[in-house]
């Protein structure tokens, strides 16, 4: 059996993505989506994406982890995929799509690509009274938020798996996010769950950070500027005395090549 596929980058988050508008693919077959995912196997990608037909709206989003593991919301993977429509011509500039945590709206703009992010409450926000002001924010995937200094410097794989192991309350897992305050920038490297290392970037983890960023009060303006490893992120970002809202996460999006996967039974 042959699949088709797309591989795509945001900002360093690499995604297989499959077109699987006539439902062929084996979306329960994790063996399946590991090995696509694979590094040294096969294509590579710290997650699959299917783009498939909605009733309503522009196209359906589903997302899986690198270890074939269903996620929530893929803030950077949202952005790959609405490139992806434009590309087949599914959509123009804007879309209406769904995602595991709801409906989502995404644009294309200066070659750059938007996605709305949901409304955070400020009553769903937690905060751990200790020395690096961990914060807990879910926004789509949840995550931890950490600040440290000089994060260049910190094994961030060695130090996330030993986290993981304190905040155990958090079942379904977590991303660990290691958070860096200077004048000049905010620096950001992520541990994602489900492909249990860093990765390049993270769009849900940027933007938890933002809002992490905001409500100890570090920043006080609409437009956040996230810098990972894999480029930068920017994060707009309104709120009132209870929410997060109007949350546009931006950066760029390149389809790095297409090609044919030979699945072996």
């Amino acid at each position: 059996m042959q699949i088709d596929f797309y591989k795509y980058e945001g900002t360093g988050n690499d995604f297989v993505i499959i077109d699987n508008r006539e439902l062929t693919f084996q979306k329960n077959n994790i063996t399946l989506i590991q090995n696509i995912c694979d590094r040294k196997k096969g294509v590579g990608a710290d997650g699959l994406i299917l783009l498939e037909n909605h009733h309503e709206l522009d196209f359906s989003m589903i997302y899986f982890n690198a270890d074939g593991s269903e996620s929530g919301f893929c803030g950077n993977g949202s952005r790959c995929i609405t490139h992806l429509a434009n590309n087949i011509d599914l959509i123009k500039e804007n879309a209406v799509f769904n995602a595991i945590d709801g409906v989502h709206e995404s644009r294309i703009i200066n070659g750059n690509i938007s996605v709305k992010m949901n409304d955070i409450s400020k009553s769903n926000i937690f905060r751990y009274n200790d020395s690096f002001n961990t914060t807990f924010i879910d926004t789509g995937s949840p995550h931890l938020i950490r600040n440290y200094e000089n994060i260049d410097d910190i094994d961030i794989v060695k130090e996330a798996r030993v986290l993981k192991l304190k905040y155990l309350e958090y079942t379904q897992g977590l991303n660990i996010n290691f958070c860096e305050i200077s004048k000049s920038k905010f620096k950001l490297r992520t541990y994602e769950r489900g492909v249990e290392d860093e990765t390049l970037s993270c769009g849900t983890g940027a933007v938890a950070s933002a809002i992490f960023l905001s409500d100890l009060g570090l920043v006080d303006i609409d437009k956040i500027e996230i810098v990972m490893k894999g480029g930068m992120l920017s994060v707009e970002i309104k709120n009132d005395e209870t929410t997060y809202y109007e949350i546009w996460l931006t950066g760029s999006v390149k389809m790095v090549f297409k090609g044919v996967y030979n699945k072996f039974d």
